[in-house]
């Protein structure tokens, strides 16, 4: 249910709340005082296109933002959505969704689930003829829901063995050239035979090699500093304190922690001088070393940022080329079950097609019912339901509504109905008998009665007000048959302030809802009209 709408900067609009409530809402005013700016406000907020001419003149943007009870959606925590979109002079363009910024298609995607605009010639659902499987199958409801299920789960079998056998190389050149490659990229990193680890080691090693002069150098100072000086040193030093042990304990001590240094000196000397000795490279070993390198460097660039990424590549490949090799037994395999599963769903269709002939018999003769009411006994109204050549979510059937509005004519698709008066009666037929299974909560109705009086007026009146049963309803009316169905009555108005005209609406209580349906009827309100009023909104 659409609770508030609030509008600011739209057109003579400046800045108007209106608080709607469930059932028949009803728009009614001058020509002129911004009934059409509030719909059309609401086809913006649907996610409709706008002009920036629309900014209302001296202001640089617009707003409009809607409270929405719609405890269906999974967005709504506490039932209630704000919907805002606003829109700058320079083209800049916000929506949002519960304070979520959405796009423009976002938008326009959520709010198809809740608003269903009308119009003379527009209707976001009805007009839009890949929507009438919709509302065929809605119609039919439990009867078909089973078949449709079970057809599902092997439509999406369908799908999904097409796409392995598209990506299993079906076409023999494409197959060929891609076994070539796959045989290449193997062979290149087989022959490489790498190892874990091999890299990092390698790197080591010529990091040494590039800095071999330099380590010997240095390493031939420490064996000199250690051998000449630092052993002959401290072995000196033994001597001496092996002269004065027997003077004390704790010489003693003292000596044996110098020669425990001494034979660890030793034994560092002794590796320090292997160092020396890895220091020497000869040239064509510095070579092996950078062309290895080479070969995992080139392998990294194509198949991995290490040598275990490029190993877990190689598995990869194999398994892909055993793949290929066998492909066609595999394919085969896949084929026949594709064939398997579509005689299924031929079948499934085939019951679908005969459930949907059936019911479409049944809903076009409602609908015919219902266009009777409303004062158009010559219309005929047919569903046209065709075989395609491809399955899709919903069969192979392709389901549109079609119509013939004068004896003697062709049936026509309803966005080919010329009378603005005939649509408006046509769409009222279809969305009364839809109604219980019209899942878009909000209807709203812009002038649909144009072009229509009397009878007809009267008739569409009646089923507006049974639709406003299941569905929240908003109109705007000229016509005092229709205003006085309303639940609740709005009266727009514009006035002038500081030079400035602007709307303004008031919802009206009973009285003034009498006063304002004399006025539509006769022009101007006298006894006689109030009385007439009376009467109508007895009937309502």
């Amino acid at each position: 249910m659409l609770s508030t709408l609030h509008i600011k900067n739209i057109g003579i609009i400046d800045d108007l709340s209106i608080d709607f409530n469930e059932g028949f809402n009803i728009l009614t005013g001058e020509t002129g005082a911004g009934k059409t700016l509030i719909i059309g406000s609401l086809a913006i907020l649907a996610g409709g296109r706008f002009s920036k001419e629309m900014i209302r003149k001296g202001e640089e943007h617009s707003l409009i933002e809607a409270s929405i009870f719609y405890p269906q959606s999974e967005l709504a925590e506490d039932g209630n959505i704000i919907i805002s979109r606003e829109i700058y002079l320079n083209g800049r363009n916000t929506c949002k969704i519960n304070g979520k910024l959405v796009t423009v298609a976002e938008l326009k995607n959520f709010m198809s689930k809740v608003i269903d605009i009308h119009g003379q010639h527009d209707n976001q659902n009805l007009l839009d003829a890949t929507k009438h499987i919709k509302y065929l199958d809605g119609f039919i409801g439990t009867d078909l829901e089973n078949a449709k299920s079970e057809y599902k789960e092997y439509f999406k079998q369908y799908n999904e063995i097409q796409a392995k056998l598209k990506n299993n190389y079906g076409d023999e050149t494409e197959k060929t050239r891609r076994l070539d490659l796959l045989r290449y990229q193997f062979n290149e990193i087989e022959v490489a035979k790498l190892k874990i680890g091999e890299d990092q080691e390698l790197e080591e090693k010529h990091k040494l090699m590039m800095n071999s002069q330099k380590l010997k150098e240095n390493l031939e100072q420490v064996d000199s500093n250690i051998n000449e000086n630092a052993i002959e040193y401290i072995s000196n030093s033994i001597r001496c304190l092996e002269k004065i042990e027997d003077y004390g304990e704790k010489y003693k001590e003292k000596l044996s922690e110098l020669k425990s240094i001494y034979y660890e000196l030793q034994e560092t000397a002794r590796d320090l001088s292997n160092l020396k000795e890895d220091a020497d490279f000869d040239e064509y070993e510095r070579d092996e070393v950078e062309r290895r390198l080479d070969v995992i460097t080139s392998l990294k660039r194509k198949y991995g940022s290490n040598v275990q990424e490029i190993i877990d590549y190689k598995e990869k490949l194999k398994d892909e080329i055993d793949k290929i090799t066998n492909v066609d037994e595999i394919n085969e395999a896949l084929r026949k079950k594709l064939k398997e599963t579509e005689n299924k769903m031929k079948a499934l269709c085939s019951k679908i097609n005969e459930i949907r002939n059936k019911y479409s018999i049944i809903l076009a003769n409602k609908i015919n019912k219902e266009l009777k009411d409303l004062e158009m006994p010559n219309a005929k109204f047919n569903i046209k339901i065709e075989k395609q050549e491809e399955y899709n979510s919903n069969g192979y059937d392709k389901v549109e509504f079609i119509i013939c509005t004068n004896v003697g004519e062709e049936y026509k698709e309803l966005t080919k109905i010329a009378s603005g008066g005939e649509m408006s009666r046509i769409m009222l037929a279809i969305k009364t008998v839809l109604a219980d299974v019209d899942e878009v909560p909000i209807l709203i109705f812009d002038e649909i009665d144009t072009g229509i009086s009397g009878k007809a007026a009267k008739a569409v009146a009646e089923k507006m007000k049974l639709i406003s049963k299941t569905h929240q309803t908003l109109c705007i009316t000229h016509q005092a048959t229709i205003a006085a169905q309303g639940n609740s009555n709005y009266y727009i108005y514009k006035e002038v302030e500081q030079g400035k005209t602007k709307t303004n609406v008031k919802q009206l209580n009973e009285t003034e809802t009498i006063y304002e349906i004399a006025r539509i009827a006769n022009g101007e309100i006298t006894e006689v009209a109030i009385q007439n009023a009376k009467e109508l909104r007895k009937v309502g």
